[in-house]
């Protein structure tokens, strides 16, 4: 079950939503974050543009720091969009995926991306997600 835009995947995952979400993960997401989510090289820094590259969504990045609602709503969107409605200045190459992916496409390759974090990034998300709910 899932509020769309608010709670994401409140209900356990089979292996084929994550199997899916892997292959939209693999066709939509990949060419910047790594097919393995391992990120662009060297995204911690500025690159040519002004821009941070694609951060890694695997246990090295900063993925599993954010709740289901505030990574749902930045893919859905864009980072920019998002970014700007919190008044954060942020230049975010993030495109939005609205037009591209439904909702349950977006929820399924978030799934599989959590699916590769230990456990204790795992928990850690979780409390993040319920705080968002408690907001």
């Amino acid at each position: 079950m899932a509020l769309l835009g608010t709670m994401v995947l409140v209900s356990p995952v089979s292996a084929d939503e994550i199997a899916e979400g892997r292959a939209l993960y693999v066709e939509h997401c990949a060419a910047c974050h790594g097919v393995n989510l391992e990120g662009a090289p060297d995204w911690q820094s500025r690159g040519p543009d002004g821009r941070f590259p694609a951060p890694p969504h695997n246990e090295t990045g900063h993925t599993w720091h954010h709740g289901d609602a505030m990574l749902f709503d930045y893919t859905r969107r864009g980072g920019q969009a998002f970014l700007d409605d919190l008044g954060v200045r942020f230049d975010s190459g993030m495109p939005a995926f609205d037009d591209v992916l439904s909702d349950a496409e977006i929820e399924a390759i978030l799934a599989y991306i959590r699916s590769t974090w230990p456990e204790r990034m795992r928990a850690f998300q979780a409390e993040r997600t319920a705080a968002e709910g408690a907001d």
